[in-house]
């Protein structure tokens, strides 16, 4: 937990700053969260910062398609992580979750292949795998 001063200080990347912003000041001491907000805040704050350093990435070669697919990696996370609570919705709400579930792994998915095609990085391979596991266990088939 922060009880201190928070200070971001951006480090140069190939001569850009990855942010242009400083956040300082006492940190209040934080109200206690419930376990899903916890979960929700901690992996939105990785995609936060996931997208923010991508920001620095070139525009061509491998560093540049992984600049790209900030938006398709961010996206099939955020619908594994919807999909895993999907119970809590009510039933007429769950089978549109899961019909606008598939479209969008199929949709950021396919991105990802064709923007990769035969060099896909491991760990994406892995997260559109993932997540076409958890539209199978959403849907009860895994």
């Amino acid at each position: 937990m922060l009880r201190d001063t928070l200070k971001y200080t951006p480090k140069p990347v190939n001569g850009k700053k990855s942010a242009d912003f400083f956040l300082t000041g006492p940190t209040p001491t934080p109200e206690p969260l419930n376990p899903e907000s916890l979960t929700w805040a901690v992996m939105l704050g990785r995609w936060v910062d996931f997208a923010r350093s991508a920001t620095v990435l070139p525009t061509e070669g491998k560093e540049g398609l992984l600049r790209s697919s900030v938006t398709d990696i961010i996206t099939l996370q955020a619908v594994w992580f919807a999909l895993a609570h999907l119970d809590e919705l009510a039933s007429d709400q769950r089978l549109l979750g899961l019909d606008r579930s598939q479209i969008l792994i199929d949709q950021h998915a396919e991105a990802l292949v064709s923007r990769f095609a035969s060099d896909m990085p491991s760990a994406i391979a892995k997260l559109i795998d993932d997540a076409h596991e958890q539209m199978r266990r959403a849907r009860g088939h895994g």
